[in-house]
C-alpha cells in the first residue's frame, strides 16, 4: 500500500508540468487531484499526460483542465475503495474495472493512500513477446560495423542489444526472437538462447534484406500482442504503460513516436495567391516521428507478405487503408537511435551516467 501522500497527490490547481513531475518522482504512472480538504476530484494517468502530449497542451495548463478533458470518458469518475477494504475485494476491483490503480479514501472521503494490481501480482509476466530487429547493416556507422552488427557495439561495457534484452526481462518479457542478416553469428554467439540472460531466445535469419518490417512475415503468426523493437535503439521507455495504453485504445497496431522539432533558417512567408498574409522569422515547426517501437496484435501479421521487402511505413499505410485502428504512443522517457557517428558517441558520454552502465 502507498501512503506517501505528498507523493500521490497533486492540488488541482497545479500544472500540467507539475503532474509530470509528480509522477515522475513517484513513479507509479498516476497522480491523484485533490481539493483543499484532500478529496480525490479525479486522477491523471500516464496514458492521460501521452495523450496531452499528443494534443501539444502547454506544461503551464492547469491540472483542472486535464481533467475536463476527461469528462464524459469512462475514466472521467475514478474507482475507490475504503482505507482498511480486505485485500481480496480490492484486488476484485482491480481487475472487474481492468484499472491498475485503487486510491483509498478514508471515513470523510479524503484520499488515505492507494493499492495497486502490481502489489497483487508482483513480478507479473507481461502477455507479450518481443522481437528485437537486429538485421540492419549499419552503413553509417562503417567502419564500426563492418565486422560487428550494430546491435552488437559496446555502450560503456555492454552490446546496446544486452541492454535491450535486459530491459525486456525486468518489464516482464520472457521470450525474444531476433530477427538477423549482418554477421548474424555475433549476435547467436554471444545471446545462444537466452537462458544465461533469463530469456528465451530464438532467431530468424533473412537471407536477404527484407526491410523494417519484411523479417515480420517470415515469424510464425503469434497468439498474442507482440513487442516489436529496432535493435539500435537506447530507450528507458515503460513497456508497460505502453501495453496498457494499447490495450486501452484498443488498437491493431500502436506505434512508439518522438517529438522532433525542426528549425527553419529562413523567415517563412506565409501568402494567400500574391498577397503576403504573414511573416514568422526563422520558425521552429514541431513534428512526432516514429520511434522504432510497436506493438502489433496477431491480425496484423497476415498485412505483411511474406519474403518481400516490406517496411512498417508500408504496414501502417496498408493497415490504415483496409480501416484498422493505429495509434500513437508518445516516448518521453529517454530514446536514442544510434544510427550515425554522432549518436553513438553521444551513447557512450550518457552512458556514464545512466542506468545501464
Amino acid at each position: 500500500m502507498h501512503t506517501d501522500l505528498a507523493t500521490l497527490c497533486v492540488d488541482q490547481k497545479g500544472s500540467f508540468g507539475t503532474a509530470i513531475t509528480q509522477m515522475d518522482r513517484s513513479r507509479l504512472g498516476i497522480v491523484l487531484v485533490v481539493d483543499e480538504e484532500r478529496r480525490l476530484l479525479g486522477t491523471i494517468t500516464d496514458g492521460d499526460i501521452r495523450r496531452a502530449i499528443l494534443a501539444k497542451v502547454s506544461l503551464e495548463e492547469p491540472i483542472s483542465a486535464l481533467l475536463a478533458r476527461k469528462a464524459g470518458t469512462p475514466y472521467a469518475r475514478p474507482i475507490t475503495a475504503s482505507m482498511g477494504q480486505d485485500p481480496n475485494t480490492c484486488l476484485s476491483l482491480l481487475k472487474q474495472h481492468n484499472i491498475l490503480h485503487l486510491p483509498l479514501l478514508d471515513a470523510e472521503q479524503r484520499v488515505a493512500g492507494m493499492v495497486t494490481t502490481e502489489e497483487f501480482l508482483p513480478n507479473q509476466a507481461l502477455p507479450l513477446n518481443a522481437v528485437v530487429m537486429a538485421g540492419g547493416q549499419g552503413s553509417r556507422l562503417n567502419p564500426l560495423t563492418v565486422e560487428i552488427p550494430k546491435p552488437m557495439l559496446l555502450v560503456g561495457n555492454r552490446p546496446l542489444m544486452e541492454i535491450m534484452i535486459e530491459q525486456l526481462r525486468e518489464a516482464g518479457i520472457r521470450e525474444v526472437k531476433v530477427t538477423t542478416h549482418h554477421k548474424p553469428g555475433k549476435i547467436e554467439e554471444h545471446f545462444g538462447d537466452g537462458s544465461s540472460f533469463g530469456m528465451r531466445v530464438s532467431y530468424v535469419e533473412e537471407e536477404r534484406p527484407l526491410g523494417t518490417a519484411g523479417a515480420l512475415g517470415l515469424l510464425e503468426v503469434p497468439k498474442e500482442t507482440t513487442l516489436v523493437i529496432n535493435g539500435d535503439i537506447l530507450t528507458q521507455v515503460d513497456f508497460r504503460a505502453m501495453l496498457s495504453y494499447h490495450l486501452e485504445h484498443q488498437a491493431q497496431l500502436t506505434v512508439a513516436v518522438r517529438h522532433y522539432d525542426v528549425k527553419v533558417p529562413y523567415g517563412v512567408i506565409e501568402c494567400e495567391g500574391p498577397v503576403v498574409r504573414a511573416l514568422s522569422e526563422k520558425p521552429v515547426l514541431g513534428f512526432f516521428v516514429n520511434a522504432g517501437i510497436y506493438l502489433m496484435e496477431p491480425a496484423v501479421f497476415q498485412f505483411i507478405p511474406s519474403g518481400q521487402r516490406f517496411d512498417m511505413t508500408d504496414l501502417i499505410q496498408r493497415l490504415l487503408d483496409h480501416g484498422q485502428p493505429v495509434v500513437s504512443f508518445p516516448v518521453r522517457e529517454y530514446w536514442l537511435d544510434i544510427g550515425q557517428h554522432a549518436d553513438y558517441e553521444q551513447a557512450q558520454r550518457e552512458a556514464k551516467t545512466l542506468a545501464w552502465r
